[in-house]
């Protein structure tokens, strides 16, 4: 009678796991950029992939950012375009307008992630500084609205590169960090020109700070203003070629927002935003009751000195706290507070970081993940859902690809030559020229004023397309540029459950002599 074999425990195994876990872990913690590396690349592999999944057309002002990128100029009648060129730059790399735009947003705010990493760590050691930057994906604005890579989430990483070398620039005084930072301080006003609101706060604390304020008796803040300023010129002569027609804009954006929105809207949302921090707080245990250090401490790491807590305060929510007092007197669109909160995580380690130790860092860590996949991922069930069963027509529904092949397609029918303007509704006709082969510009508004790469010679040569929505009512300009011309109308599935959608097409040829006037009046913010 042979002998039964004896069964073998799984505990041991389950051991080895643990192990093998403790040991993974303990190697993150020794090498914090491990984790950071590890938090970057889960931030931008599901961003990336989870809106290129479920987005069917790109976000509004990706579609515009395309659009007006294609022209490569310096400034446009709303923003300077470095976001814009970045996005071209995107399209001529990978031949892709699906994806490269989730990726692009998500490489500054990675950027972001890693110029707050360097600051905290120059402030409080790497540890605390890895955990400032865990706290960062539980902040609204770095999830949920990044797909869109519009002006604000191009100049995030700039706002944590110029906070960084600032502190850098006072506190070692070299040369190099301060042309630095009149450098990236110059490019950041490409990406917005808000940028400069937080210059005016670090100019401010250099007067504030007793050790930054001895360097301006050494020549290197001087040469680094002069940096900054041979970098702004040409956008400034751009902006007095363009008449301040940004600043004109960013007045009728704010008397909208007065106008169809509540007064506490803004603040709202931005509270709204920031929800989430002091929840993943408690949770990580940094904001237990009983006073003293953590029972298991990862470092003797001092606790940063006043003047960096000062430091990371003014420049953390200095600018955010006044957009928002701001804000009750004067229209703020909800989302351009978004690059204002860089240094939240980071001051509220500096507050508490003396409670860190491994079970709090261990659990900011899973939080962090837990946001990324988490919000990520119902983020593409939400926008899914929204379109196909719920039938919401967001940008994010249109067929893209089919709106500009059929522009292209019934261009060609009437006219052999190259689809070179698109017209009529903006937020119809950039899709329709967005993925068309000829590359088409834009008329923004059908106002020249706006849309300065189309000159009346231009409109005599091309011809235009206009392109608007069934049934939209048109505006004087737009039937002025239709009258008497044939109307085509295509119907365009978008959802699984919604009617089509219904798109009307006019082909205004080449020769046509009589050219309308630019409209009266500012343009729609909205």
């Amino acid at each position: 009678m042979s002998r039964t074999s004896e069964s073998v425990p799984l505990w041991p195994a389950a051991g080895a796991a643990g192990d093998s876990l403790s040991s993974a872990w303990n190697g993150l913690v020794r090498h914090p950029w491990r984790l950071l590396a590890l938090l970057c690349l889960i931030q931008i592999a599901c961003w990336t992939v989870m809106p290129a999944i479920v987005n069917v057309g790109p976000p509004g002002d990706v579609v515009e950012g395309f659009m007006w990128g294609r022209e490569w100029v310096l400034l446009t009648y709303k923003h300077p375009q470095l976001p814009c060129w970045l996005l071209e730059i995107s399209h001529l790399l990978t031949g892709s307008f699906r994806w490269p735009q989730y990726m692009l947003s998500q490489l500054m705010v990675s950027a972001t992630f890693v110029l707050v990493y360097l600051l905290a760590r120059d402030i409080m050691g790497s540890t605390r500084a890895l955990a400032a930057v865990l706290l960062m994906p539980s902040i609204y604005f770095f999830g949920w609205p990044t797909p869109q890579f519009n002006h604000d989430y191009a100049q995030m990483p700039f706002w944590a590169a110029i906070s960084w070398l600032l502190w850098r620039s006072a506190r070692d005084g070299r040369p190099g960090w301060w042309l630095a930072l009149g450098l990236v301080a110059g490019i950041g006003l490409y990406a917005k020109f808000s940028t400069a609101l937080l210059l005016a706060f670090g100019g401010i604390w250099i007067l504030y700070d007793a050790r930054a304020r001895s360097r301006l008796a050494t020549p290197w803040p001087w040469l680094g203003l002069a940096v900054f300023l041979g970098v702004v010129a040409p956008l400034a002569m751009e902006l007095v070629r363009l008449d301040f027609l940004p600043l004109t804009y960013a007045e009728h954006r704010n008397a909208w927002v007065i106008a169809h929105r509540a007064r506490l809207y803004y603040i709202g949302v931005q509270l709204a935003g920031l929800a989430a921090v002091p929840v993943v707080l408690a949770i990580s245990g940094l904001l237990r009751r009983q006073p003293g250090p953590a029972q298991e401490p990862l470092s003797a790491c001092p606790p940063p000195e006043r003047r960096a807590v000062v430091y990371l305060a003014w420049m953390g929510l200095g600018p955010a706290l006044l957009i928002m007092a701001a804000s009750l007197f004067t229209g703020t669109g909800e989302s351009w507070g978004a690059t204002m909160y860089n240094l939240v995580g980071a001051l509220a380690i500096a507050l508490l970081g003396h409670r860190l130790g491994q079970k709090e860092l261990r659990r900011l860590a899973v939080l962090a993940l837990l946001c990324v996949v988490g919000v990520s991922s119902a983020y593409a069930v939400t926008r899914w859902t929204s379109c196909n069963i719920l039938g919401r027509l967001q940008p994010m529904c249109w067929p893209a690809r089919s709106i500009s092949q059929t522009a292209d397609a019934i261009w060609h029918e009437a006219v052999s030559a190259p689809l070179g303007i698109v017209g009529g509704d903006d937020s119809v006709a950039r899709l329709a020229g967005l993925e068309a082969p000829d590359q088409p510009s834009i008329f923004t508004t059908l106002d020249r004023r706006l849309a300065p790469w189309v000159t009346d010679q231009r409109l005599r040569e091309q011809g235009m397309l206009l392109v608007w929505p069934h049934g939209w009512k048109l505006s004087p300009q737009l039937a002025a540029w239709t009258d008497g011309l044939p109307v085509k109308t295509v119907l365009f599935d978008w959802s699984l459950k919604a009617s089509p959608l219904a798109i009307d097409f006019v082909v205004v040829k080449p020769g046509r002599a009589d050219l309308p006037g630019d409209p009266a009046g500012p343009p729609d913010p909205e």
